[in-house]
Order: structure tokens, then C-alpha cells, then sequence
């Protein structure tokens, strides 16, 4: 078992429910959203903005956002562990990637919640 900072200690068992529990989430709001737009028949922004200033659709949204977040992270934390040998250029990948992961969330916490 590989184990590194990245990782907080999971095991592979661990990684594999938290990828498939957030495709899941992530694949329910992709299908919501599809028939949300094929069934809105003149999508105008009143109808869009009415639909994201739901609280049911804004908890749903920042759900999708946290499932995207952690889908994410053990899926490029994986590849750069089998892909990129020098451990250097790995952590400095990862802190890239954490970075901007983390700061595509808190935009989009700002964008839902208007904070």
C-alpha cells in the first residue's frame, strides 16, 4: 500500500468507495441538469436563476462541487502516483493541482451562496 501525505492514510478499499460514491452524486446532477435544460423550453436566465436560488439545488450543487472535489483528487493523486517517478516534481504537481482545486470550490461556493 502506498502511503503519503497525499493519501491521509486510506486504504485502496477506502479510494475506491469515495470514487464510485462521487461519480454517483456527479452523474445524478449531469443527468438533473440535462433534463432540466431538455424540458425548459425557453431557457431564459429567469428560469435558471430561479431554478439555482432553490436551497434543495444549491446544497445539491455544492454536494456536486465536494463529489468533483474529492473525484478529482484521489484521480490525479493515482495517475501521479503510477506516472511521475521523481518524488520532487510530484509533490510540487500536487500542490498545484490542490491549489487551483480548492480555489475552483471556493468559487464556486461564492457563485451558489452569493457569500
Amino acid at each position: 500500500m502506498v502511503t503519503n501525505a497525499a493519501s491521509f492514510g486510506r486504504s485502496g478499499v477506502h479510494d475506491y468507495i469515495l470514487i464510485r460514491a462521487s461519480a454517483v452524486i456527479l452523474a445524478c446532477y449531469s443527468i438533473f441538469l440535462v433534463g432540466f435544460i431538455a424540458l425548459s423550453s425557453p431557457l431564459t436566465f429567469d428560469v435558471w436563476h430561479g431554478l439555482f436560488s432553490t436551497l434543495p439545488m444549491k446544497v445539491f450543487t455544492l454536494l456536486a462541487l465536494f463529489a468533483l472535489l474529492i473525484h478529482a483528487w484521489i484521480g490525479v493523486w493515482q495517475v501521479l502516483t503510477d506516472y511521475i517517478k521523481c518524488t520532487a516534481l510530484r509533490g510540487v504537481l500536487q500542490f498545484i493541482f490542490v491549489i487551483t482545486a480548492f480555489s475552483y470550490l471556493a468559487a464556486g461556493i461564492v457563485i451558489v451562496w452569493g457569500v
